[in-house]
């Protein structure tokens, strides 16, 4: 029985050890747009219809002037401003693309970006933030996603399998 289930166990942990080949759109392959790790100020709200109103992303706490970096590999599809605001999109693969506001833009469209490098500086003046904050947005296609999803926010861990009443341990 113990040799089976350590079967099981192996065939389940390896995998997670194995590192994550960086070409997928996983969650090994993106991070923070805000280093150190940003508190998480409004999590994000999907309407139920697309017309309605919602939270398309989610706004991370920030310092003006603090450089914002891309969150995974990809290609700089937007650096301008959106109704006055400064935004930078990337594409990245899988259809993904990330969007950053308020952020004075560092880099061009068509720039190649990868993982934690700068797209530019975060600038105050989000609404519903009384300082700097980030909101961070994701999309497949025309599906807002919550971005929170790109990133492990705690580590996996197995909890340990007590054996029943009347089994050897």
């Amino acid at each position: 029985m113990r040799r089976i289930f350590a079967i099981l166990l192996g065939w389940l942990v390896v995998p997670m050890l194995l590192p994550m080949p960086r070409a997928e759109a996983g969650p090994a392959a993106f991070d923070w747009p805000l280093h150190p790790r940003p508190p998480v100020l409004r999590r994000f709200d999907r309407p139920v219809h697309d017309w309605l109103p919602g939270h398309r992303g989610v706004d991370l706490g920030g310092v003006t002037g603090q450089p914002v970096l891309a969150a995974g590999d990809g290609v700089v599809v937007f650096a301008g401003e959106v109704a006055g605001k400064p935004v930078v999109s990337v594409n990245h693969e899988g259809g993904l693309r990330t969007s950053y506001e308020p952020v004075r833009a560092s880099v061009a469209v068509g720039r190649k970006v990868f993982r934690g490098e700068a797209l530019g500086t975060l600038e105050a003046g989000h609404p519903g933030c009384a300082a700097a904050c980030l909101h961070w947005g994701l999309r497949r296609g025309r599906e807002y996603l919550d971005p929170l999803g790109l990133i492990r926010l705690a580590p996996l861990r197995l909890k340990p399998v007590l054996p029943q009443q009347g089994q050897p341990p």
